[in-house]
């Protein structure tokens, strides 16, 4: 059967024993992808205040879609009318679809609660193997619920009812048409104790088998990657089994031979404090030859520990939400233009930046088009912060290649201090 994508390694971090980074080359229908790279976030087949031509001009190689934002509007029918992902949002470039995993964690579990991808320990409830009662029902999820089936879900726009399964994420990523997409999962929170972690993952795994049985019984699937997702919370020894599982996981091709998943998605919302070691279990078991993707990673400091330990691509859509709140990234850390520090500041956002908007305005007049609520603010910014982390994980890569990474990386983070 042909492949629809093929990814080479390069280059291996070797500066410390056990380092499992690596730099590679990620062939897939519409294009190569250097990795390690970030994925800029286009959640709705539009990376927000950018033209596509601009995202390409900052670096990017590779833009992710939302699946269920997609579904919802203007459906995936209405994107495969449109020719397709690509041709839809004129992007000629990589493209990635998650499978709306994400979507039944913050509809359902995460709803309300504040939680997100990374959650700091001393937010965490106790956990332990121990079963927890059932949540009274007016604690229950109020827009997503979990059966073993799928998910139903209440669409956001308008109310209405939906049902996926994960043949169904399937099938609308097969019609949205990008060239990478995930098999449908449970995405859990770190706050959930062991029993659910437990049950949570072996749903993940019947719904991975599923996933991955349809998308091979279509004729998409020689156009289409599909990769399988890790789960497992915080626990060693639920996420090596996902890790054994899904690497391992066949399904029957229509040519009679047996073929697993494509490359791999970490999934998951994270502890902050243990966030690497739970990467580092995965990506020892996974087989190397194949490419894994960190789901909803952004920040420098994580990039920095996810290409450490062995991820190849990480998408997030930090970079473009902070910019519209006014928040730039420079080498001494986050910064919000609108401070009143900035109002004539005549400096570039960082002196070391080679974007456009760098080249071409100041901060003080950034902060003008803020306190102006001038649309273009959010242009200027967006611009600047993917570029910015765009090329910080390509100078990773450049670094793996020169066998210079472990300086890099602390000349980076010795002058970046993070926003508090």
């Amino acid at each position: 059967m042909k492949k629809p994508i093929d990814f080479k390694i390069v280059k291996k971090l070797d500066f410390a024993p056990g380092a499992l980074g690596r730099a590679g080359v990620l062939s897939t229908q519409h294009g190569d992808i250097e990795t390690p790279a970030f994925v800029v976030v286009g959640t709705k087949a539009t990376v927000k205040a950018l033209t596509p031509e601009q995202v390409a001009d900052l670096g990017a190689q590779v833009v992710l879609a939302n699946t269920y934002h997609l579904y919802l509007q203007p459906s995936d029918h209405m994107i495969k009318k449109m020719g397709g992902l690509h041709k839809a949002m004129n992007w000629p470039g990589p493209t990635m679809t998650d499978s709306g995993g994400f979507q039944v964690f913050s509809l359902g579990a995460a709803y309300g609660q504040n939680i997100s991808k990374i959650t700091k320990s001393k937010d965490l409830t106790d956990q332990g193997p121990a079963l927890l009662p059932e949540a009274p029902e007016e604690l229950a999820p109020k827009i997503a619920h979990i059966d073993e089936m799928g998910v139903t879900f209440v669409s956001h726009l308008d109310g209405s009812k939906h049902y996926f399964t994960p043949s169904r994420s399937i099938e609308i990523q097969h019609n949205i048409g990008a060239d990478i997409i995930f098999a449908f999962d449970e995405c859990t929170s770190p706050n959930e104790p062991f029993a659910y972690q437990r049950q949570a993952l072996d749903r993940t795994h019947r719904w991975a088998r599923e996933s991955l049985a349809y998308h091979h019984s279509k004729e998409n699937s020689e156009r289409q990657a599909l990769f399988g997702i890790i789960q497992g919370g915080r626990f060693e020894d639920l996420r090596k089994e996902s890790a054994e599982a899904i690497g391992a996981m066949t399904t029957t091709a229509a040519d009679g031979s047996e073929i697993g998943f494509d490359g791999f998605g970490i999934g998951g919302s994270f502890a902050k404090e243990d966030m690497a070691t739970a990467v580092q279990w995965v990506n020892t078991i996974l087989p190397e030859e194949k490419p894994r993707h960190l789901l909803g990673i952004g920040e420098p400091e994580d990039l920095f520990m996810a290409v450490e330990n062995g991820c190849d691509l990480f998408d997030c859509v930090a970079p473009t939400r902070i910019a519209r709140s006014g928040q730039v990234y420079t080498r001494q850390g986050k910064i919000n233009l609108l401070n009143a520090q900035f109002v004539e500041d005549v400096t570039p956002l960082d002196a070391e930046c080679g974007c456009y908007t760098c080249a071409h305005y100041t901060r003080a007049y950034l902060s003008h088009l803020y306190r102006s609520k001038e649309m273009l603010s959010a242009t200027l910014a967006s611009i600047h912060n993917l570029y910015f982390i765009v090329n910080l994980v390509k100078g990773m890569r450049s670094a793996i290649i020169d066998g210079t990474f472990d300086v890099y990386k602390k000349n980076f983070l010795a002058g970046y201090v993070k926003a508090k």
